[in-house]
């Protein structure tokens, strides 16, 4: 039994899908009924549902009575800083009950989702690897800061007896839910949104950072160790000139200097006032998207010899595609 924790959420559920596709007997911890739209009903009933709350040890230790395995990737994803007191919660203490729990009921494997964002990331070009170490500074958002913090109480079970690896996925891309985490990406672009930057980050397919969670999971040779997982590194105009082009909408034409970027978030800040909206641009997505880090997956491709990763490029094509059909059906708002 893989017990996975967040596994309604937008990489948890293509988590689930994979390991249910293999055959592997899945529960799963939910805090309502609801499941995201794109959820289909053949995965939905072959998972075994626990009521429960990383928040809550109870909860936790009755959902790891009898699993073997955890995959660990219930996270908030947020920088508008009224997220920020709950993402710390869920970041950091989730974290630390799932490990404590872990060890409590003598889990043997645990996959802890963290992210490229706790490995730091530079506002000069830089190639950054699983030896990176982390620097406390102005650069990093608080997302980056609640990752990092989340990392550490891994590292602690480690170093307690528990067995496992963290993985750190960059910028996930993917159909889900698009007013939510990267997915909004795509929204942005068929929003015609006008705005581009130089800044350079790394991305990845959200199906290809699920076959590599389950193939770490089941490479039990390999222990203690970080993975970062990244398709390739690009520029932000780039990525949306491309998902434009898919959606058949225009592409940014404004080039968004720091300071420009500044002005936008503080506007963006007032019309979400208004309107009741959340904002396109906070002050921490404009630090992100002028930032210039590049992420190296080659310690993943020698750990798993016979994976590869999905081009970016064949990934935002299904991706469009799937988000065009979801808005003909009416499930999109």
């Amino acid at each position: 039994m893989i017990l996975v924790t967040g596994g309604t959420g937008f990489l948890g559920s293509y988590i689930i899908r994979h390991l249910i596709e293999k055959g592997y007997p899945v529960r799963a911890i939910r805090r309502s009924r609801k499941l995201p739209f794109d959820f289909p009903d053949p995965v939905w009933s072959a998972v075994e549902w626990v009521e429960g709350d990383v928040l809550d040890p109870i909860s936790l230790h009755d959902a790891m009575d009898g699993a073997k395995e955890v995959i660990h990737a219930a996270a908030v994803v947020s920088f508008d800083k009224k997220h920020r007191s709950s993402m710390y919660q869920v970041n950091v203490d989730g974290t630390a009950n799932v490990v404590n729990a872990a060890l409590d009921t003598g889990i043997q494997r645990l996959i802890h989702v963290s992210s490229v964002a706790a490995l730091g990331r530079s506002l000069h070009t830089e190639m950054i690897n699983e030896e990176k170490k982390w620097e406390a500074g102005e650069n990093h958002t608080h997302y980056a800061m609640s990752k990092h913090e989340a990392e550490m109480h891994a590292w602690r079970g480690f170093a307690e007896g528990l067995d496992g690896v963290i993985v750190n996925p960059s910028t996930i891309l993917g159909f889900g839910n698009w007013n939510q985490t990267s997915c909004a990406l795509f929204k942005s672009c068929y929003n015609e949104f006008s705005w581009y930057t130089q800044g350079v980050n790394g991305f990845t397919g959200v199906e290809d950072v699920a076959r590599a969670i389950l193939l770490l999971l089941r490479s039990g040779d390999i222990q203690h160790q970080r993975f970062i997982i990244n398709t390739d590194n690009w520029n932000f105009r780039h990525l949306f000139n491309l998902i434009a082009d898919q959606f058949h909408k225009k592409r940014p034409q404004r080039e968004a200097s720091p300071a420009l970027g500044m002005m936008a978030w503080q506007l963006e800040k007032v019309k979400s006032l208004v309107t009741g909206t959340p904002p396109l641009l906070t002050k921490e997505t404009v630090k992100v998207a002028h930032s210039k880090s590049s992420f190296d997956n080659s310690k993943l491709l020698r750990a798993l010899p016979g994976f590869h990763f999905t081009a970016l490029e064949d990934i935002i094509k299904k991706t469009c595609e799937n988000y065009l059909q979801a808005l003909q059906l009416g499930v999109l708002k």
